[in-house]
């Protein structure tokens, strides 16, 4: 039973350090933390993409519309109550239809929706038409983790969640690792041991999968959401404008540890990117960055 239990010690220690290593692998420069959710928080995160702006002025838009009908209709029932009660109204009138007003209230509405149609449409249309790409990345979602291949460059990791290899549990030592892994407690179950890396203001394009369930693939700072299908590969595309630390979570029921495949995406410098870039192909065994130069021309 002991040597049972100091197995079982060992193998939790060798763990946390492969994560400790892998985490130093992926070292960047120290990044503010801008894409997370608050306690207690209503609204959006920050936008940190044109695609976002979109989506976050679009529902300005819409519940303005919303708002505007809501206190209209409002208005017409306290008017209908206060005119038309028995007491103000002891004598209904006999009239079954009005034709203006029946025109009126089918008209209105088809107004309405072609108005939110000529505003909605072309955000819609924007993420869906994929740009050409300065980095292309796959994600693959898996029983409970993402798996990420830089294609350009052929190299490819995994990324767990930061206590992961505690069982999903905030221990001294799970939070010991986040710390050195630049993140703090708050950020527990959002931190991955390795993250997505990609330079600022530039266009990355993400190719989306699954490996055994539908999963989905989303970073609300960047308006983005995919879901990620076994057999088919979809496309999604953003262009970070601000550099920092940017966190999802796989947004499709996937399983019993949907909560703890979390997705973190840093945006770095284009040099810092670079930099990291070179030690991930060494690490990873990736195709150097000449070499795809030279075969380019």
């Amino acid at each position: 039973m002991r040597i049972s239990m100091l197995k079982s010690g060992l193998s939790a220690a060798l763990a946390g350090l492969v994560t400790a290593g892998t985490a130093m692998a992926q070292e960047t420069p120290a990044l503010e933390i801008k894409g997370a959710p608050e306690p207690g928080g209503t609204g959006f995160q920050i936008a940190a993409t044109e695609l976002a702006r979109d989506l976050q002025w679009l529902d300005g838009l819409l519940n303005y519309i919303i708002f505007a009908i809501v206190i209209f209709v409002m208005a017409l029932m306290g008017w209908v109550i206060v005119r038309h009660n028995r007491k103000a109204n002891p004598e209904p009138a006999r009239f079954t239809h009005n034709s203006p007003l029946e025109v009126a209230w089918t008209i209105v509405p088809i107004v309405i929706l072609v108005f939110i149609g000529a505003f909605s449409l072309p955000v819609l249309f924007k993420q869906q038409i994929i740009p050409e790409a300065d980095v292309t990345i796959k994600a693959t979602g898996y029983q409970w983790y993402w798996g990420y291949e830089y294609t350009d460059h052929d190299f490819a990791f995994d990324s767990y969640m930061i206590g992961a290899d505690a069982e999903n549990k905030l221990t001294p030592e799970v939070e010991a690792q986040l710390v050195e892994a630049g993140y703090e407690k708050e950020h527990f179950l959002l931190a991955t041991d390795t993250a997505v890396v990609v330079p600022v203001n530039k266009t990355i394009v993400m190719q989306v999968t699954g490996a055994d369930v539908i999963h989905a693939w989303t970073i609300p700072a960047f308006g983005v959401k995919q879901d990620a299908v076994p057999g088919r590969l979809a496309e999604l595309w953003f262009k970070a404008e601000e550099e920092g630390v940017y966190f999802g979570q796989c947004s499709e029921l996937c399983g019993i540890a949907h909560a703890y495949m979390p997705i973190t995406v840093k945006v770095v410098s284009e040099e810092a990117y670079e930099a990291w870039l070179d030690e991930a192909i060494e690490e990873y065994a990736g195709t150097p960055r000449a070499i795809n130069v030279a075969a380019a021309e």
